[in-house]
């Protein structure tokens, strides 16, 4: 196992799931990899461990996709609390340039300029960008709330 500081950084808010991992904030390692959350989350996280010794867990807390959410946040939460590693989140925004992210039906989550997330349908003016790992992380956009921000639309 690698004795360098090695975290971990997960994004399964839409498919496919991306998990950096990263050597003093340097990208080391990649897997990208499409399928339900709640399939394969637990064999990259396994295969992820028995290579390396994760100090730290950050993930993407929203918006997206509700289910692999939920199932990111249990999964990992309970990691971080079984494995005693720290465990930290940020905005699905920053890592797709800021672009609109599914949210349900035709329906897209934006960034809007104040903070708060839209829910509205796509216009031919907005461009959707893949989910990127950055080749270096950049901790401090990450904060210890946690908690899954699913941003839900109301149902009509």
């Amino acid at each position: 196992m690698n004795s360098k500081n090695i975290d971990i950084l997960v994004i399964t808010i839409s498919s496919p799931i991306c998990i950096g991992v990263y050597s003093e904030n340097i990208l080391i390692d990649t897997i990208i990899s499409d399928g339900k959350t709640s399939d394969i989350l637990p064999s990259i996280y396994s295969q992820i461990s028995n290579k390396y010794d994760i100090d730290t867990i950050y993930y993407v807390n929203g918006p997206g996709s509700y289910m692999a959410i939920k199932i990111g946040y249990i999964f990992l939460k309970t990691i971080s609390i079984v494995k005693n590693i720290p465990f930290k989140a940020t905005s699905g925004f920053k890592f797709n340039e800021n672009s609109p992210i599914k949210a349900l039906g035709k329906k897209y989550f934006f960034n809007n300029n104040d903070g708060s997330i839209a829910i509205k349908f796509l216009t031919e003016d907005d461009y959707i960008q893949d989910f990127k790992l950055p080749k270096e992380l950049d901790i401090s956009i990450f904060t210890e709330d946690c908690l899954p921000q699913y941003n839900l639309p109301a149902v009509n």
